[in-house]
């Protein structure tokens, strides 16, 4: 009996080779982001597999994997003509996946390359279409549009343009320098304008002020009275005596009757009290009325 088995092992053994190597491209375990699209004999099955354990009938079987997970591709600088004739270049960065295997497997020969085409087409379409000021402020609007214009492109090859952005415009030396000097010339002419609204303001306050104090007399003394105690609490020499009001009007009528017997005094407007009040200072041993 060992002597019938002996000539045969090594045929058994070239058996069991070739049954292991078939149940090795028989038997395929997928991970969780991956799918394959099985091929029989030539003809499409009609559904994905995966993930985990897979099983085809090779040779009759074939399958390709396809990955489910986002990728992130950079869009080369691309030379763009805004709509107002300035060159420049831009780039961008674009994420995509694949929603349906099947479609981005049989639709398209190579899904990744395709989308990298239309990505630059679209870029350089949809940012010729703006103007550079459009293209520097409103680049929000701009992305979106453009994964919208991709994703219309990219559908029917089972992919979903999941996000689209421009990343940086490369602008020449004398662009910058021009857009440098409308910036520096528009900050210029908003100084300008607070200035002259803060001027404006402060006139209307003003002559508001003068209005209140003619209607109301006893304002000014107030006033007067306010800024004495403003001056008192400063630390400087001057000492402030203060002299009534009604002292110096009787002196100024009396000097009037004397000097001038045709002449009388009229009383002053409200806004004429709003030149220095009449006190007496003594400075270094001088004493004076301001």
């Amino acid at each position: 009996m060992p002597t019938s088995i002996g000539p045969l092992f090594p045929v058994l053994l070239f058996a069991l080779a070739i049954v292991l190597f078939w149940l090795v491209k028989c038997i395929n375990v997928l991970r969780e982001y991956e799918r394959a699209v099985v091929f029989r004999l030539g003809h499409l099955l009609p559904h994905d597999k995966g993930p985990g354990l897979v099983l085809i009938v090779w040779p009759i079987d074939s399958m390709v994997k396809v990955s489910y997970r986002v990728v992130t591709w950079e869009v080369p600088p691309q030379d763009i003509i805004t709509r107002d004739n300035v060159s420049l270049k831009v780039n961008a960065v674009v994420y995509f996946r694949v929603v349906d295997a099947t479609k981005s497997v049989v639709a398209v020969e190579n899904f990744r390359f395709a989308v990298e085409q239309a990505a630059q087409t679209g870029l350089r379409t949809v940012l010729g279409e703006v103007e550079l000021d459009d293209l520097l402020s409103e680049r929000e609007k701009l992305n979106v549009r453009l994964q919208t214009i991709l994703d219309e492109h990219t559908e029917p090859w089972g992919i979903k343009v999941t996000q689209v952005q421009v990343k940086q415009v490369d602008l020449p030396q004398d662009m910058q320098r021009a857009i440098a000097a409308q910036a520096e010339a528009e900050r210029e002419r908003r100084a300008k304008i607070i200035a002259a609204t803060g001027e404006f303001q402060a006139a209307t306050k003003l002559a508001e002020a003068a209005a209140v104090l003619s209607r109301e007399p006893a304002a000014i003394t107030l006033r007067y009275l306010q800024t004495l105690i403003e001056i008192g609490v400063e630390q400087n020499t001057t000492i402030v005596f203060p002299l009534p009001m009604d002292l110096l009007s009787g002196l100024a009528a009396r000097l009037g009757g004397n000097g001038m017997p045709n002449t009388v005094a009229e009383p002053k407007p409200a806004s004429a009290l709003l030149s220095p009040v009449p006190a007496a200072t003594a400075n270094g041993g001088r004493v004076g009325v301001v």
